[in-house]
């Protein structure tokens, strides 16, 4: 079987390489509006292809972020102990003393 794989405005639009030879038009820069014009037409294709999760999935994925957020954290806590007993260590304890 073969498959179709379609290029959508934004794809063909980022694509490298020399642009394709017009037929007979002059090839001039779009007008400020019709950049503008273009860009939403780009936006609402672009949100169209947009899937929502579902509740299960939401949920998956907010767990995976907390717990991942709750490991970097505990990760810098450890660290920010570690340096601190080590500057302690080097510079000999809490500052000056009075007399």
């Amino acid at each position: 079987m073969k498959s179709e794989v379609t290029v959508t405005e934004t794809a063909a639009s980022n694509a490298q390489g020399r642009p394709a030879k017009s037929s007979g038009k002059k090839n001039k820069k779009a007008g400020f509006f019709a950049r503008i014009a273009l860009f939403f037409r780009q936006m609402i294709g672009e949100l169209k292809k947009v899937v929502t999760p579902t509740r299960s999935e939401l949920i998956n994925y907010t767990i995976v972020v907390l717990v991942f957020v709750a490991i970097v954290m505990l990760i810098v806590t450890l660290l920010d102990l570690l340096f601190g007993v080590g500057v302690g260590w080097v510079f000999g304890g809490s500052g000056p003393k009075e007399s």
